[in-house]
């Protein structure tokens, strides 16, 4: 008889406790407009100023080792 008083008094307890608990608000934004990474468009990010597509980041991140002098976002002056 007791064990069944204590589990209904711990059952009890969590079912109280767990309607107490207010529910997590849904996300609004803030804006119509969603903002995109660095400004340059979706499959695209920015490497040393320059919108590039993601396809080519391995490409564009082995021509910026090899430039020497940037100017503008270009490379002037390579190694």
């Amino acid at each position: 008889m007791k064990i069944r008083l204590i589990g209904f008094a711990l059952a009890l307890a969590a079912a109280t406790s767990a309607e107490a608990m207010p529910v997590a608000p849904v996300h609004q934004p803030d804006s119509v407009v969603t903002q995109v990474r660095f400004g340059c468009g979706l499959g695209r990010t920015r490497i040393n100023g320059v919108c590039v597509s993601r396809r080519n980041i391995r490409r564009v991140r082995r021509d910026v080792r090899r430039c020497r002098r940037w100017n503008g976002g270009v490379c002037v002056l390579r190694w």
